[in-house]
């Protein structure tokens, strides 16, 4: 029978750590595809990383798992920006490290400026660097865009640059060559992909600095310098629900590419961190609920009316709604540690040390809570099969 259920897992801590496969993922994989190495159950491979190309992280994924990964099976932090074609005509600044022109022109995006162009640009704007500061006063910048928006694909290299040029883009409306005068309120758009504060990699200590540090820095001192709070057009990427209705779409699309006509009814999202993995799994189990209690003409919870629940006119359209639920299972081979990394539904969120995720997601401890916490990643496919009595 075709499966009625698909799987959409995380990456790093779940079937890599840093560069190193953890070993059970092979296993799981082994397990999810038939003789001919054919995957028996739709995957997606979910992952907040964006410093590289989906086709680069496929490949990455085909040399860990021995199995062949498709670029459409993978969603970076960024890939539902494509949804986002109110941008794709405007000029906007890109910050981040890796191909970000190329992932921002394979995103529909038409007219892309980067950091370091820029800097280049504007060589009397970056002086936290006393060896880069122009020796000589540069002639005056002609010609040079406005900038229209802000694309925050995920850490820079150089934090203190990028801090300070994307805080004179938003103070200037996009011509930071010109004298500061009054400062825009509201300003430019700024889009943000990964939110997450920390990550694992091979270091014995707990967690690496993520994206959502760097976007914890630019919130405050963008609040400092202005009195008041920076502002998303969007946040993309795990937790947010954009995300996994996206991963939605494509997991209906692979079943049918495969020829499995009967419709997806539930998923299993796979991960390492409580803060986005689970998170944002179980955000969309309650969007999910929401909607076809809104159809059967129940009211709408607040969670699914927020900012960051809404539909997307071109995942509407595409998406048939089949699924019925999304449920969590936290593996400990990453980020994740027995006893220290949930809140109690009893603990108020009062510090950065209890609640680790975004700023604009309301902390819900029943939102960190896993349905299910398993080992690793083989078990989190055992458990799944049993569930699904699959075999």
């Amino acid at each position: 029978q075709p499966p009625a259920f698909g799987f959409l897992f995380d990456v790093d801590g779940v079937l890599v750590r840093g560069s190193q496969a953890v070993p059970a993922a092979r296993q799981a994989f082994r397990r999810l595809a038939d003789s001919g190495g054919r995957l028996r159950v739709p995957v997606v491979f979910l992952t907040n990383a964006g410093n590289c190309l989906r086709s680069a992280k496929a490949e990455e994924l085909t040399g860990a798992l021995g199995l062949q990964v498709c670029p459409e099976q993978v969603i970076l932090s960024h890939s539902p920006l494509r949804l986002f074609s109110q941008f794709h005509q405007k000029c906007m600044l890109v910050a981040g490290q890796g191909p970000v022109e190329e992932n921002a022109q394979n995103l529909g995006f038409k007219h892309v400026v980067t950091i370091e162009a820029l800097r280049k640009a504007y060589p009397l704007l970056d002086m936290v660097d006393q060896s880069r500061r122009p020796k000589e006063l540069p002639p005056p910048t002609t010609g040079f865009p406005t900038i229209e928006g802000v694309i925050l694909f995920g850490e820079p290299v150089r934090w203190e640059t990028s801090l300070q040029l994307i805080i004179d883009v938003l103070l200037s409306n996009g011509n930071p060559g010109a004298e500061l005068r009054d400062i825009p309120y509201p300003h430019l758009p700024v889009l943000a992909c990964n939110m997450d504060l920390l990550w694992m990699a091979e270091a014995k200590m707990p967690s690496r600095f993520g994206h959502g540090t760097f976007l914890l820095c630019l919130e405050n001192i963008y609040k400092k310098v202005t009195g008041r709070e920076l502002k998303y057009e969007a946040l993309i990427g795990k937790p947010s629900t954009v995300t996994y209705r996206y991963a939605e779409y494509l997991i209906r699309q692979q079943a049918e590419k495969l020829g499995w006509k009967s419709p997806i009814r539930r998923l299993y999202a796979v991960g390492d961190n409580p803060m986005s993995d689970v998170y944002g799994a179980n955000l969309y189990n309650n969007y999910l609920k929401s909607t076809r209690q809104n159809q059967a003409g129940a009211k709408k919870s607040p969670q699914a009316a927020s900012h960051q629940t809404e539909d997307h006119l071109e995942l509407r359209k595409d998406c048939n709604n089949s699924v019925e639920s999304c449920e969590s299972i936290l593996v400990c081979t990453g980020v994740y540690r027995h006893s220290t990394d949930i809140p109690s539904k009893t603990e108020e969120c009062t510090t950065e040390t209890v609640f680790h995720g975004h700023r604009d997601f309301c902390f819900d401890p029943s939102l960190v809570e896993a349905s299910y916490i398993v080992q690793d990643v083989n078990d989190a496919v055992q458990l799944a099969f049993e569930k699904e009595n699959w075999s």
